[in-house]
């Protein structure tokens, strides 16, 4: 199941199982289909541009009774791996009367709810922001129901706003360099989209909670950096006793 009870006091909202099926059937189903047109599909590609990749041509070198099983087990095997990935970056999150806590590839977050001032869904994210519009959660979970996510937050009464970020016409695509930013908010997001692209993943959430420090809100969209400034002054908490 992708919502489920934990007690009177939390509800975990999790990728549906049923998704992780569909990939490895899916491309177990490709696997199979590939068995029977792996042979035609490599004359085709010879008569046409005069060769194929080299595991095409492999694999139409078979006989279609060896081609169908061999392919539908690596298709399968593939479809694992993809599913093992998908199902290991998903979020879970789980609401509480005084907490969220999501847990994501290893590692964790817990926010209290009287930190809470909104959240919402933006596109694919999931977000919470506090009460000077400071980021305290961004996660992506398009994974997950958006109806079931409003459900658990409206079952502990949070500040649930819907499925659009309140302050969306504020978001600007950056461009490095533009004077609305100092020197190193600039520097803080060249150095995420370098380690964005490099693939490093810690790198870059050091650099998008350093930009949080500075009262700049960021976003992915279509591989572009977007951000906004925090329109409230921060004021930080006092010390919990």
């Amino acid at each position: 199941m992708d919502a489920t009870a934990v007690d009177k006091q939390a509800v975990t909202i999790r990728m549906p199982q049923v998704w992780l099926w569909l990939i490895g059937v899916g491309t177990a189903l490709l696997g199979f289909g590939a068995g029977f047109g792996v042979g035609p599909l490599v004359r085709a590609l010879s008569d046409l541009i005069g060769s194929a990749p080299a595991p095409l041509r492999l694999a139409a070198r078979l006989p279609t009774v060896w081609a169908v099983p061999t392919l539908t087990l690596l298709g399968a095997g593939i479809g694992a791996w993809m599913a093992a990935v998908a199902h290991r970056e998903s979020p879970v999150v789980t609401v509480a009367a005084g907490h969220i806590a999501i847990h994501v590839d290893g590692a964790g977050l817990q926010v209290r709810r009287d930190r809470i001032d909104a959240v919402f869904t933006d596109g694919r994210d999931l977000v919470a922001l506090d009460a000077a519009e400071t980021e305290l959660i961004r996660v992506r979970a398009g994974d997950l129901s958006a109806e079931h996510l409003r459900a658990a937050f409206d079952r502990f009464a949070y500040p649930w706003r819907g499925t659009t970020d309140p302050r969306e016409a504020d978001f600007t695509p950056w461009v490095d360099g533009t004077p609305d930013l100092d020197e190193a908010a600039h520097a803080l997001l060249r150095t995420r989209k370098r380690a964005l692209a490099d693939k490093h993943p810690g790198a870059a959430e050091q650099a998008l909670d350093d930009l949080r420090a500075r009262g700049v809100a960021v976003r992915d969209r279509k591989g572009v950096q977007q951000y906004r400034r925090r329109s409230h002054p921060h004021h930080p908490e006092a010390p919990e006793a």
